[in-house]
C-alpha cells in the first residue's frame, strides 16, 4: 500500500522540480555571443519591454545622426531590425517547447459516482504514467541536449544576420562611390563628345573623328544609368537589412569611400584544428549524435512497455442505514506489446544514430576545405586590392599629371589628355570594386571559422 504513494509523492517532488527549470532566455543570447567569438556585439537583445524599445530607437537616432560605419551598421541592426527581433523570439519559442518536452505529464484525477439499490459508491483515483516516471531523467537530458543544439543554431543565425548586415554596407557604400566615379567618367565623355562636335563644325574633325567620341559617351551615359541603379537596389538591401522606416531612411547617410585595408591579412594559422572544432556546425554535429544515442535507448525502452500506476479511494454509503465504508488501493495498467513489438521504429532510432554517426564525419572532413578556399578568396582579395592600391592607381595617377604636363607644353591634345582621364577613372573604379571584394571575403572568412550548421533540430 505504501508503494504506490511513494511513487506519486516522488512524482509530485520531480514534476515540482522540473516545474522551476525555465529557460533562461537572456542566458542563451549570453552565450550566443560568447560562441560568435566577438563577432557579435554585447548589445544583442530581445526587446521585450517599453522601455527597452525606447532604449532601442534613441540609440538607433544616435547611429543615423551620423555617417554609418561597417561597426555601427550592424549596431543598427541588431537595436532596430524588427527581423532579428522575430528571429529572437522564434528561438525562444522553440526552445520553451523543447524545454517542455523534458517534463512529466501532469497526473490524471479521476471521479466516479455510482448507484445500485440503497447503495452509492464513489469512486477517486489518481494515476501517473509510470514508464514517463522511470524515464525523466533520460528525457531531461534529451530536452537539454535539444536545448544545445537550438542554442548553437541560434548563435549561426545571428551570425548570418550580422554578416549579411556588414556585407549589404559594403556593398551599399562601393556602389555610391562607384556611381560617384561613373559621374566623373560621364562628364569628361560628355566634354569630348561636346568638343568634337564644335571641331566637326569648323571643319577640322571629320565624322568617324566625332563618332569615336560621341560613342563614348553614348556608353558612359549607359554605365551611369546603371551604377545609379545598383547604387540604389544596395542602398536599398541596406535599409532592407537594417529593418529602417521611411523616417530612417530619410536619416540614413553612407561615408564617402570604403575603409582602408588593414595593414597586414589575417594569418593562416587561425585555420588551425582549434577553429574547426570551435566550429558551430562540428559541435552542432557532435551534440546530435549524443542526442541521438540517448533517444535510441528511450525509444527502445518505449516500444516494449506502456505503463500507467494509480491509487484508489473508494467510499461505499447504504443509504438506508447511513452508513459508509472505505477501500483504498492501486492499479497498475500495461499497455501489452501484442500486435506491435516497436521492431521498426527501433530500425529507425538505429538508421538514425547512424545517419548522425556519418553526418558528423561528413561535417568535420567538409570543414577544412570550405576554411582554406574562404581563406585563398580573402588572401586574393587583399593581394589584388593592394596591388591596385600601391601599383596600378598610382601609376595612372603618375601618368595623369605627366599627360597634362605635356599637354601644357602642346605635345599632346585636349582629347589625349580626356582619354587618360577616362582611363585613370576606370582604373580606380576597379579598385573600389576589388577593395570591395576584399571586405565582402573578410566577413565570409569570419562566417566561415564559426561555421553554419543545419537548421533542423534533431532528438
Amino acid at each position: 500500500m505504501h508503494t504506490p504513494f511513494r511513487l506519486i509523492s516522488v512524482s509530485a517532488a520531480a514534476l515540482l522540480f522540473t516545474g522551476c527549470a525555465t529557460v533562461n532566455f537572456d542566458q542563451t543570447l549570453n552565450e550566443a555571443r560568447q560562441n560568435s567569438q566577438g563577432f557579435v556585439p554585447d548589445t544583442l537583445e530581445l526587446r521585450q519591454t517599453d522601455a527597452q524599445r525606447r532604449a532601442s530607437a534613441k540609440r538607433s537616432e544616435q547611429l543615423l545622426s551620423q555617417p554609418l560605419s561597417m561597426s555601427d551598421a550592424v549596431q543598427l541592426a541588431l537595436a532596430n531590425s524588427p527581423a532579428l527581433q522575430s528571429l529572437l523570439a522564434q528561438s525562444w519559442d522553440d526552445m520553451a517547447n523543447i524545454n517542455q518536452s523534458g517534463r512529466l505529464a501532469n497526473p490524471l484525477l479521476t471521479f466516479e459516482r455510482t448507484q445500485l439499490l440503497n447503495e452509492v459508491e464513489l469512486n477517486r483515483s489518481l494515476s501517473i504514467g509510470l514508464l514517463d516516471l522511470l524515464t525523466l531523467p533520460r528525457r531531461l537530458g534529451m530536452a537539454r541536449n535539444q536545448l544545445a543544439q537550438a542554442n548553437i543554431q541560434l548563435s549561426a543565425n545571428v551570425v548570418d544576420r550580422v554578416a549579411e548586415a556588414r556585407q549589404a554596407w559594403v556593398r551599399a557604400v562601393a556602389a555610391q562611390q562607384t556611381a560617384q566615379y561613373a559621374e566623373q567618367v560621364n562628364r569628361a565623355a560628355q566634354a569630348s563628345a561636346e568638343l568634337a562636335k564644335r571641331m566637326q563644325q569648323v571643319g577640322n574633325f571629320n565624322k568617324l573623328q566625332r563618332a569615336r567620341q560621341h560613342v563614348f559617351y553614348a556608353d558612359a551615359i549607359a554605365q551611369l544609368a546603371l551604377t545609379r541603379h545598383a547604387a540604389l537596389a544596395a542602398r536599398e538591401e541596406l535599409v532592407r537589412q537594417l529593418g529602417l522606416d521611411d523616417a530612417q531612411t530619410a536619416m540614413l547617410k553612407l561615408p564617402d569611400r570604403l575603409p582602408d585595408l588593414p595593414d597586414q591579412p589575417r594569418d593562416a594559422s587561425e585555420l588551425g584544428a582549434t577553429a574547426m572544432e570551435q566550429r558551430l556546425d562540428v559541435r552542432q554535429a557532435k551534440v546530435q549524435l549524443e542526442g541521438a544515442g540517448k533517444a535510441q535507448g528511450l525509444t527502445l525502452l518505449g516500444t516494449l512497455a506502456n505503463m500507467e500506476l494509480g491509487v484508489r479511494r473508494d467510499t461505499v454509503t447504504d443509504t438506508s442505514s447511513g452508513t459508509s465504508a472505505d477501500r483504498n488501493g492501486y492499479a497498475l495498467a500495461i499497455r501489452l506489446p501484442v500486435f506491435d513489438w516497436g521492431g521498426d521504429q527501433r530500425a529507425a532510432m538505429n538508421a538514425q544514430t547512424l545517419a548522425a554517426a556519418y553526418h558528423y564525419e561528413s561535417v568535420i572532413r567538409a570543414a577544412a576545405p570550405q576554411l582554406r578556399t574562404s581563406y585563398s578568396a580573402y588572401r586574393t582579395s587583399y593581394d589584388l586590392a593592394r596591388h591596385y592600391r600601391d601599383e596600378i592607381v598610382p601609376l595612372r595617377k603618375a601618368m595623369a599629371e605627366e599627360n597634362v604636363l605635356r599637354y601644357n607644353g602642346m605635345l599632346i591634345g585636349v582629347f589625349e589628355l580626356l582619354a587618360e582621364t577616362r582611363e585613370q577613372i576606370t582604373s580606380v573604379m576597379s579598385a573600389i570594386n576589388a577593395q570591395q571584394q576584399f571586405w565582402l571575403a573578410d566577413a565570409g572568412l569570419s562566417t566561415a571559422l564559426l561555421g553554419k550548421p543545419q537548421t533542423q533540430i534533431t532528438p
